[in-house]
Order: C-alpha cells, then structure tokens, then sequence
C-alpha cells in the first residue's frame, strides 16, 4: 500500500483501483470509472437507478480499498437535520454542554434515498458538500479530507419522495445512471453469492486494500497537474453554452457545469495514462457531468423526447477541436 509519487504511478493505482472494485460490483464498469472520477475531481455523485442493483456495495467496496471512513444515512420523511449534522446536548455529570458528531462526520458517505428527506433536512448537506464543514451552534468543524457524498434515489418509485433542489443538484459534479446487468453478469453475480464470494451482508474484508487517505489525496493532487489546452477549454465552454440556446431545454447548465467539464476531464485523463486533456476526454465525461443541470420544456416530454437523446444530439453538433 503506497502512495503514488509520479503522474504515471497515479493513472495505474487509479485504475487498479478501478479494475479490484470491478471485480465485485459485476456489469457496473462504467458506473465504477464514473464515481472513480469523480473521487478524484474531488466531487459528489448522485446514483440513480432502481434497488438491487448494488449501490451501497460499491461504496462498501469502495471505502474498504481505499482505507477511509465510511457511513451510511438512510433519509426518511422524520429525519432531522441534526440527525445528519450532529446536535449540541447537555452532559449532566459534567453539567456542560458537548457536540454529538453526526454521521455525516466520515469521509465516504452514502445519503440513501436522499429524496425521501424533507427539503430542510436534505439542505443539511449543503454546506458539507461545498465547503467541506459542518457549523453545530455556530461552531465550524472542518472534515478529514478526503470527502466524499454518494446520494442515491429511485427513478420509479417516487410517491412520498421531495425532489431536489436546483442549487443541490448543481454541487453534485455527476449525475450516474446505473441500469441492469446483462443476463451473463446477472448469473456471475447469483453464482459469486451462491459460492461465498460476495456476502448477502455486503462483507468486502477479504479485498485487499489498495492505498489509504494519503493515496486519495495524491490522486486528487496529480490530477491537477494534467495539461489543460485553451483549445479544449473552450470546448467544454461551447458544450455548456449550448445548452442554454438547445431547442427542446427550458433551463440550460450554469458555470458549474464548465468547471466540472475541465476537473473530470482531468481526472479521465489521469485515468487513461495521460498528462494532457484531448476532447475525447471531455465527451466522455460530459453526460454525468449535465444530466442533471438541464431541463427539458414541456414541449420536449409530450414529444417524448428524453435528457440522453438531447445531450446526445448536442455532442454530435458542438464541433470538436482539432487535435
């Protein structure tokens, strides 16, 4: 277990990370580069996809390889904002007041069907998500870096749910869609649980670990230091420009979105062994990075249109640089 001193020592810990996590959460590769990514660019996911499908074993498996603190938060109608923060309550043996640290105090937390919360309690992760603290009775707490929000929800069932917030959804840098597995990797995940590979208690201890906090944090480190052209910043300009003007959209992406094209193109360079962003790099990032910071019209949804097929036609209109 050793901490990346080099760019190049950085893209292959990286994607041995990528290819131990793989081997556990099967038919999910793309779903597993993505929160990699996003890990790296120092930023939050939200996974959507329906129950079963391995959500919290990723982040399970993830937290194990990666030796970090890991929590689990299952949102519900009645959960407070202490509940996720921590509260200030009054010891009466020492007759003074003390702070009861909430779960969010980790560095890997999964917010479990975040939008079965209440708008006031899913607001309680606004400030740990942008400024990397937590404030109990004006008290700020700085968390352990690194820091990390996986928030989950369910595209189907949505009755009692409270949809998030635009300027929520905006501080996450992907929105990752995770889907069934094919029939093969769907029979490899029955017969890996079938024979003990995988615990129905979602049990990961026998994975080797593969770097610790300091590892994390070089990866951060190094994905910073990857060429960025002006060429291909200002591809990633035009994307999120576009979305603005895009017929079929009655809200386009902020600057957020700009920034999260230029760090998560970074952190896929660093992945593919590179020092330097080309605008294939861009693309592949740019789905989970605008999927949830545009809207369709109303026209759009009559005509059946979907957010995949506009970002889709948006890619192949917005020209690429020359490389």
């Amino acid at each position: 277990m050793t901490t990346p001193q080099t760019l190049a020592d950085a893209g292959q810990l990286a994607r041995s990370i990528e290819d131990t996590v793989s081997t556990i959460l099967v038919g999910q590769q793309q779903v597993v580069r993505e929160v990699l990514l996003a890990l790296i660019s120092n930023g939050h996911v939200l996974l959507e996809g329906v129950p079963g499908l391995g959500k919290t074993l990723l982040v399970r498996t993830l937290s194990h390889c990666l030796q970090i603190d890991f929590a689990r938060i299952q949102f519900t109608p009645d959960l407070m904002p202490t509940d996720v923060t921590g509260h200030a309550m009054f010891d009466q043996k020492t007759e003074q007041f003390r702070i009861r640290k909430g779960p969010a105090f980790t560095q890997l937390l999964l917010a479990d069907e975040i939008n079965r919360a209440s708008a006031k309690t899913q607001s309680a992760l606004l400030e740990v998500m942008q400024e990397r603290q937590i404030t109990i009775e004006g008290k700020c707490f700085p968390l352990t870096p690194p820091f990390m929000v996986l928030a989950t929800q369910n595209p189907l069932d949505q009755e009692g749910t409270y949809p998030l917030p635009e300027a929520e959804l905006d501080r996450f840098l992907f929105k990752i869609m995770i889907d069934y597995p094919i029939i093969e990797q769907e029979a490899r995940i029955v017969r890996m649980v079938l024979d003990g590979t995988i615990s129905d208690s979602l049990n990961v201890s026998s994975l080797s670990t593969l770097c610790d906090a300091e590892g994390v944090l070089a990866l951060q480190h190094f994905a910073t230091t990857v060429s960025l052209d002006e060429g291909v910043i200002d591809y990633a300009l035009r994307l999120v420009r576009s979305t603005r003007d895009q017929n079929g959209l009655s809200r386009g992406a902020g600057p957020r979105a700009s920034i999260a094209l230029c760090t998560a193109g970074r952190a896929q360079a660093l992945m593919e062994g590179r020092d330097f962003v080309i605008p294939d790099d861009i693309k592949c990032v740019a789905r989970p990075v605008l999927r949830h910071r545009i809207q369709l019209s109303a026209d759009s949804e009559i005509e059946g249109q979907t957010v995949e097929s506009l970002l889709n036609r948006m890619l192949d209109q917005v020209p690429a640089p020359r490389q």
